[in-house]
């Protein structure tokens, strides 16, 4: 079952419950996913794959986190609220990241196949290890794993 087609059925769940932030962040789950289903049927795309579906909700939830951020510096704790539900909300939807020691074996794994030796090769390094990590963790959280394993 796509997300799209999970959240709807959530949707109504929520409009029952009368659940208001629930409600509000499903909508613009869906809203989301809607418009990157229409950025990719222009490239000839039917329907988002699911690391697609994953890759928007990671999108929002970071969205989240930034306006958190913003609001927090302007002193709007109104606001940061309701940020903070809705990203609860996303989270939930997410699966869960990868903890520091576990992003380090898949690190340390990458270095021995790929035999790199210094932080020149940190950029070829991150490809391969963002590419097998993606969805599973932030990626400053695997940069800067990477660079103390390097140095």
């Amino acid at each position: 079952m796509s997300l799209k087609s999970k959240f709807s059925e959530e949707l109504k769940i929520a409009l029952k419950a009368k659940d208001p932030v629930k409600l509000r962040t499903l909508r613009a789950l869906i809203s989301a996913l809607q418009m990157k289903e229409i950025e990719e049927r222009q490239g000839g795309v039917a329907a988002l794959s699911e690391q697609q579906e994953l890759a928007v909700l990671q999108k929002q939830a970071k969205q989240r986190q930034d306006s958190i951020a913003q609001y927090h510096a302007a002193g709007r704790t109104d606001l940061v609220a309701t940020e903070e539900e809705e990203l609860l909300v996303i989270q939930s939807y997410l699966p869960a990241e990868l903890s520091d020691e576990e992003i380090a074996q898949v690190v340390q794994q990458a270095i021995q196949d790929l035999g790199v030796t210094s932080q020149k090769e940190m950029g070829k390094l991150m490809g391969v290890v963002m590419g097998k990590l993606r969805g599973k963790a932030d990626g400053k959280r695997i940069q800067t794993v990477v660079k103390s394993l390097l140095s």
